[in-house]
């Protein structure tokens, strides 16, 4: 075999590489479910549901920073949710038609007469914005297990009932 030969045959292995050992391109699904059960989500939309399974993921793997923003994501996602089905999202936008940021979010959902938050997702909602604040923007700061395992029933809570004002579910 000549050096054209084995020159070739990497070509082709180079070549091959990223198509067998890349994941799916729309991801896989997690294996399990530590942080919210996918039931919770199944059936509201499609970017919901894989926010959800990317939490379990991160988790899952031990990549709790990443589990974190994607949990802040999510928390934010919903109240935005919520205020679109209500038809007042305009209540949460800047004069430039884009959404306010998720402390302003936080501090308008509080505040808002069109409904009444449980006690607990009041207090819920700052520490889990928190943790993902932290673990998206602090450079010395990573999450572990712990700091999920802290707030994730809070979490949980949160979701249900955001899904539940957003008639998600």
């Amino acid at each position: 075999m000549n050096s054209r030969d084995i020159f070739n045959i990497a070509k082709k292995i180079n070549a091959d590489i990223p198509k067998n050992y890349l994941p799916a391109q729309e991801g896989t699904t997690s294996q399990t479910e530590h942080i919210l059960s996918s039931s919770f989500v199944k059936g509201t939309r499609g970017y919901i549901e894989r926010i959800v399974n990317q939490i379990n993921g991160c988790y899952q793997e031990g990549w709790y920073d990443g589990c974190a923003v994607m949990m802040r994501r999510l928390l934010e996602t919903l109240i935005i949710e919520t205020y679109e089905h209500h038809k007042i999202e305009q209540r949460i936008k800047k004069p430039d038609g884009d959404f306010v940021y998720l402390s302003d979010l936080i501090s308008l959902l509080l505040s808002e007469s069109s409904w009444n938050l449980g006690r607990n997702t009041k207090k819920a909602l700052v520490s889990i914005k928190n943790i993902g604040d932290y673990s998206a923007h602090s450079r010395r700061y990573n999450a572990n297990r712990q700091d999920i395992d802290d707030i994730k029933n809070d979490f949980r809570i949160v979701v249900q009932e955001l899904l539940y004002l957003s008639q998600l579910k």
